[in-house]
């Protein structure tokens, strides 16, 4: 169940198989944005399993007036004297410099990348910069008190909310209007897999309306299934589960790298955590 930036590798390696709709007849149920994505035309090899964002989780006693921004991170004037961490994942961090500085989050273009990697290395020169934490450690410093800025995914906020509600009471979800990630981890098929057609059952099984309602209503991730609609909770049919639709228009796939462009990231980004 790759990210979708990894899907382009598993099919150009070989490592996974075509799927066999014909199998698969819930994948109907799919909504259509999913249906041709971008990492995988026609979704010939994959079949959505859960889908979200990564986003800016903040104190609001801490920023009550807090732009809509990435400068929550990356300007000193915004935020001159709390503690904040930034992503561990390159490329969400380097994402999120690049569409404060214009060039989109999905920027490519190497030099939009070396402009980014500069202010990543000016921003953990800063005193407040507490190092880069991922996921759920980002969400447990925050409770604690221990930063006020991070960066996190949505449906994992929602989650530690809705188990802690006192410690997450003054923290918030927010998507930059600059743009920020939209990810789908996706079902895929190995090329030796000893029973695919068991896998296929299990593609199948997945994609059913009601569980996959289930599933969203366990993990508090948004569902790519249009069927499992009518069995959501509420909690996952507004933000930030399900993104406005101004939100939705500044969502972007992670790119997926390869050849020369992947070696300049790496070396970029071994930069800007060296440095």
């Amino acid at each position: 169940m790759p990210s979708n930036y990894y899907v382009p590798r598993l099919i150009e390696t070989g490592l996974v198989q075509k799927l066999d709709k014909a199998k698969i007849p819930n994948f109907a149920n799919v909504m259509e944005q999913f249906q041709d994505p971008v990492f995988d035309p026609g979704a010939e090899y994959t079949a959505p399993y859960q889908w979200g964002t990564t986003g800016v989780v903040y104190n609001t006693e801490t920023f009550p007036d807090a732009p809509k921004s990435w400068s929550l991170l990356f300007d000193p004037e915004v935020n001159p004297d709390h503690p904040f961490a930034l992503m561990g994942d390159g490329q969400v961090s380097l994402g999120g410099a690049c569409a404060y500085l214009g060039h989109g989050y999905d920027c490519t273009d190497p030099e939009g990348w070396k402009e980014a990697a500069r202010l990543l290395i000016e921003t953990k020169g800063r005193d407040t910069f507490s190092g880069f934490t991922d996921g759920t450690p980002a969400l447990q410093q925050l409770a604690r008190g221990v930063t006020h800025i991070g960066l996190s995914y949505n449906g994992d906020y929602l989650f530690f909310k809705d188990e802690d509600p006192e410690s997450f009471a003054t923290l918030d979800f927010m998507i930059p209007d600059e743009g920020a990630e939209m990810w789908v981890d996706s079902m895929m098929i190995t090329s030796e897999a000893p029973n695919a057609d068991m896998a296929h059952k299990f593609i199948d099984f997945i994609l059913d309306a009601e569980v996959g309602a289930q599933l969203s209503n366990y993990n508090y991730y948004a569902s790519p299934n249009a069927a499992a609609e009518p069995y959501l909770d509420e909690v996952l049919t507004v933000p930030p589960v399900q993104p406005s639709e101004d939100d939705m228009a500044r969502l972007r796939f992670t790119p997926s790298l390869e050849g020369e462009s992947l070696q300049i990231f790496q070396q970029l980004w071994s930069e800007v955590q060296s440095r």
